[in-house]
């Protein structure tokens, strides 16, 4: 087995929770000491305001748009399209732009809370084709997600890795939503020179790329890498680095992933409802033991179904843990098959350190995966979340996802030596 492949278990495996981890740090924090959530280049560079009007604008406003504010605890709270573990929002987004009207060919920072894109590099001869995918030029855009680990890491410590990889897949699905609203295909690429794109961009240690999502005509040509550095600008208002996620990081990031045919998914939602879904997506805080219908169930079930638009892939298996589904029996499921029958809500909660959400939701749904590529198993388990989140949402149901749980426990449970990813709860 390859270095890299070891070295993506072996993190996976010195981040597990287990019942006396949790016991002996239970992580108090200070709310006042919290990193700020927006990354802000210099004011003097260029900007474009988003014109919601303007069909580019939107696509590019609604894969990171912020849809609601509130106040926990005297802390002011800007809630995203997409759902972070936390709303620690650790994600940044860029877009380069070639060959679009009225609008200069460069590079450009989605400055979220501003509703702006901010120029940070314009093109000439060159690009990040050549960085994500040699040979060719798109006419279009490629979306780069980064991750401010710092944002994330400021709570959850040595695990943040694991939440900045599923939050940049929470926003490639964001991404995937908008562009089905503007009916534009998209690719997700996960195997690209994401260290020499740290570099050029001028990240230093303290900002990462983790995902690509492409979305435009492709042309054979050859592009050749950025011609100048990007000056750095730090993602948060202080820093501490931490080595373990670091060195984790740069050696996860040269994994190759499973390849696979490229296939675009095929929805059928309908444009202003799931517009309005997109915007009101939240995560639901606490679940009122109601059961839901079988027929809501299994829409959520067959959308996970549908391909996932990219060449290089990671299988993931479903796993449900039913609580209260009209018309099913309660028990674990794999697919549809019954694996064993009982009411596990109690368990569940345990499982997943004991909270309430997995207790009384009506299903729980474990992703696992035999990956060779960790940051694409835990993005592409990101991915199907935002699926989840959209389609529990757009049939009246509730979700929250989950990414605490006691894992050796929680794989004993399924009975799988797959390792377990993510869980998302879903109910009313």
């Amino acid at each position: 087995m390859p270095q890299s492949d070891i070295f993506g278990k072996a993190y996976h495996e010195a981040t597990k929770h287990s019942y006396l981890s949790v016991q002996l740090d239970p992580n108090y924090l200070d709310a006042s000491t919290q990193p700020s959530a927006f990354k802000f280049y210099p004011k003097f560079y260029r900007r474009v305001k988003l014109n919601l009007d303007n069909p580019i604008h939107s696509f590019i406003w609604l894969t990171s748009a912020v849809t609601f504010e509130k106040v926990y605890n005297n802390v002011a709270y800007k809630l995203r399209v997409n759902p972070s573990a936390g709303a620690l929002y650790p994600t940044e987004m860029y877009v380069q732009i070639r060959g679009m009207p009225k609008i200069v060919d460069g590079i450009y920072h989605l400055e979220v809370e501003n509703n702006c894109l901010t120029l940070i590099y314009e093109l000439i001869d060159d690009g990040l084709e050549s960085y994500v995918i040699p040979t060719k030029c798109i006419t279009g855009f490629i979306f780069l997600i980064s991750s401010v680990y710092y944002r994330s890491s400021w709570k959850y410590k040595q695990r943040s890795l694991r939440y900045c990889l599923l939050d940049s897949g929470h926003h490639l699905g964001a991404v995937a939503a908008s562009a089905y609203l503007h009916s534009r295909d998209i690719q997700l690429i996960f195997d690209f020179d994401k260290l020499a794109l740290n570099t050029d961009l001028g990240f230093e240690n303290k900002e990462f790329i983790t995902g690509c999502a492409i979305s435009g005509e492709i042309h054979e040509k050859q592009i050749r890498k950025l011609r100048l550095k990007v000056p750095f600008v730090c993602g948060t208002d202080y820093f501490e680095a931490n080595q373990f996620i670091e060195d984790s990081y740069q050696a996860t990031s040269v994994q190759p992933s499973h390849q696979q045919q490229l296939q675009q998914p095929c929805f059928d939602f309908e444009q202003d409802k799931f517009y309005q879904t997109v915007w009101n997506r939240r995560s639901i805080r606490r679940f009122r033991k109601e059961f839901i219908s079988q027929e809501h169930y299994l829409y959520v079930l067959q959308l996970l179904q549908q391909p996932i638009p990219t060449e290089s892939g990671e299988e993931i298996e479903i796993y449900s843990v039913i609580h209260r589904v009209e018309g099913m029996k309660s028990g674990l499921y794999k697919g549809a098959n019954l694996v064993k029958a009982g009411d596990f809500s109690e368990h569940t909660g345990y499982l997943c350190v004991n909270q309430a959400l997995a207790r009384d939701c009506a299903v729980v749904l474990f992703f696992v995966s035999k990956y060779t590529s960790y940051q694409t198993a835990m993005q592409i388990a990101g991915f199907l979340g935002q699926r989840i989140y959209l389609g529990s949402n757009y049939v009246g149901i509730q979700c929250s996802g989950i990414g605490a749980f006691y894992d050796d426990e929680t794989q004993e449970f399924l009975e799988t030596h797959k390792d377990v990813l993510y869980a998302t709860a879903i109910g009313t």
